[in-house]
């Protein structure tokens, strides 16, 4: 049966954490606390054609139980700093004043829920998470950052084919060779720093070994009955072997992410209530 949001709401407030504050919703559990969950955003305009979903998302587990905290990282959203100031770690230590907070208004044991690179970043800092972490969802996880940055920086060279100012230096290769110069370049409205580029290309998450808690990871496909992408496929095939408790699913559902309109998919939230009720 559906979760609803009915009586829920989405408390806002900012979040002190080094030299800013950052920006959160708190959506309350309904009835007996059951868990907290810390969501992590998606990167650069993923973020904003997601938001909706997340919400929706959101409201649903606090229906179910669930204490839910939606923060916007550092240098986005309505958090202080600039995108292009954003690091790495400076995202991780967000996500460990969430948790502590979370832990500090629930006492509940944490789920990290993640969208897209969100969800790397949620499996990045799991491995030195400060509060332990019971469970995890993840929404279509980056697999490798270093080819989801070269997908974003083709962002750049599209742009310039429209503007007409596109050049043989404008390929992803010279784009890397700018940023490893220390230049910061600017792609579909975002300021992409060196030092956020170099950590993307460094990235092996899914190279590591696997969490030690129950994970949740939903694959969007385009019809029922179709089996789950081959490179998931073979990230749980090792996984499993390592011992992992994974479970794929495999939603019939559109890129909400990335769809020019804002996109709600009842499946994939559906999906994401049943896994968290399983295993509770």
């Amino acid at each position: 049966m559906t979760a609803t949001s009915a009586g829920s709401t989405a408390e806002p407030f900012f979040l002190k954490n080094g030299s800013g504050q950052r920006f959160c919703l708190f959506h309350r559990p309904l009835g007996a606390c059951r868990g907290a969950v810390l969501y992590v955003h998606p990167f650069a305009e993923e973020l904003n054609r997601s938001r909706r979903m997340a919400a929706l998302q959101a409201r649903q587990l606090a229906a179910l139980g669930y204490g839910v905290l939606q923060i916007d990282l550092y240098g986005c959203g309505d958090s202080s700093g600039d995108f292009g100031d954003a690091r790495w770690q400076l995202w991780k230590d967000d996500l460990d004043a969430g948790a502590a907070w979370l832990h500090a208004q629930l006492g509940q044991p944490l789920t990290l829920w993640g969208l897209r690179l969100g969800a790397t970043l949620a499996l990045d800092y799991a491995r030195t998470a400060g509060t332990p972490v019971q469970r995890m969802i993840l929404w279509q996880p980056v697999l490798s950052p270093a080819t989801y940055l070269t997908q974003f920086l083709r962002l750049r060279m599209a742009s310039a084919l429209l503007t007409d100012t596109a050049s043989e230096q404008s390929g992803t290769s010279a784009l890397r060779a700018s940023l490893r110069r220390g230049e910061t370049l600017e792609i579909g409205g975002y300021q992409l720093a060196p030092e956020m580029a170099a950590a993307l290309d460094a990235l092996e998450v899914f190279d590591g070994a696997p969490p030690a808690c129950p994970v949740h990871w939903l694959e969007t496909i385009n019809a029922s009955g179709q089996g789950v992408p081959a490179a998931a496929a073979r990230v749980q095939a090792e996984w499993q072997r390592q011992g992992a408790q994974l479970t794929i699913h495999a939603v019939p559902c559109p890129p909400f992410w990335a769809t020019p309109e804002i996109t709600v998919c009842p499946a994939w939230l559906d999906a994401t209530s049943a896994a968290m009720q399983a295993s509770r």
